[in-house]
């Protein structure tokens, strides 16, 4: 149980495409405004968390053939979002489309620190160890509250610091870009 907690909560906390991009829509439009996002990576996640727990197993066995282009869509779509911050673009635009329940839901099915952190997590440690449906779904909901508190923390953080944010905008585009570039590259090492 020590494991599950300690990874879960490392894998949710540490940067990543959702909490990168909560932290930078709550820099945008405001912790308040931007919470619908933060919500819709709260039902993305759960559901592909019951996606990697029923199907884990068969998974498990296809990782090698599966791992790849998941790793090249999850690098797209990382380069998507560092186009976003590079290229400037209309403060409404960004504000319409980066606040939107939808987005952060949908965005969850191509983001590949999600998916991996499920595949790893439902067949590394929760299958193995644990029985019964109440007790997967139990672990299904609480993985994915603590991926939402950690979305959270990031927004609360982007929107504390929104006036730092903006009089030092360059920089922090260059360390959100640095961090997305991170986080592509680190699928591939």
């Amino acid at each position: 149980m020590t494991s599950i907690i300690l990874y879960t909560i490392f894998m949710t906390f540490t940067p990543g495409p959702n909490n990168i991009m909560s932290m930078n829509n709550a820099k945008n439009v405001g912790f308040r405004k931007g919470i619908k996002f933060n919500f819709g990576i709260l039902v993305g996640s759960l559901f592909i968390m019951v996606l990697c727990l029923w199907f884990s197993s068969f998974l498990y066995k296809v990782v090698p053939k599966v791992q790849f282009p998941m790793k090249i869509l999850g690098t797209l779509y990382m380069v998507y979002l560092i186009i976003k911050t590079i290229v400037p673009s209309k403060e409404n635009k960004i504000r319409d489309n980066n606040g939107s329940f939808i987005i952060g839901a949908l965005l969850q099915l191509i983001n590949p620190k999600v998916i991996l952190f499920g595949i790893m997590v439902m067949s590394s440690y929760i299958l193995p160890n644990y029985q019964g449906v109440p007790t997967l779904i139990l672990f299904v909901f609480s993985i994915a509250l603590v991926g939402f508190t950690a979305t959270l923390c990031w927004a609360l953080f982007g929107s504390v610091f929104k006036v730092v944010f903006c009089k030092q905008k360059k920089l922090i585009d260059i360390i959100m870009v640095v961090l997305l570039l991170y986080c592509a590259i680190s699928l591939f090492i």
